[in-house]
């Protein structure tokens, strides 16, 4: 399974080491060109280098927040690449919940 990440240097670069291929974006046009280049959106020069869209899109929470209704449509979508959020080099943003706690809201168990 393919992977790709968009997110800040540093945690690009962490990605690189393991073999994830990725793009950094410090401002919201950064961030949509290598989103739509990896999800194909962006017309003939979408397709990624070598030919082959991943199918697990990973963008840290602050990338996330620059492409808020992006994010959305492509999940109603229900297509692939899944995308995946996870903190930046700075941690969780202020108000999102955690995995632990959006599991423990929709089971109402706690782990």
């Amino acid at each position: 399974m393919k992977y790709f990440v968009i997110g800040e240097r540093e945690l690009v670069l962490a990605f690189a080491l393991v073999g994830v291929q990725g793009a950094v974006a410090v401002n919201r046009g950064e961030a949509l060109e290598a989103f739509n280049r990896i999800t194909g959106k962006g017309g003939a020069e979408a397709t990624p280098v070598d030919g082959e869209h991943p199918k697990v899109l990973i963008l840290t929470e602050g990338v996330s927040d620059m492409l808020a209704q992006e994010v959305l449509d492509w999940q109603k979508k229900g297509g692939y690449p899944l995308i995946v959020e996870i903190p930046g080099i700075q941690g969780h943003l202020k108000g999102r919940k955690t995995l632990t706690d959006a599991i423990r809201e929709a089971i109402g168990v706690q782990v």
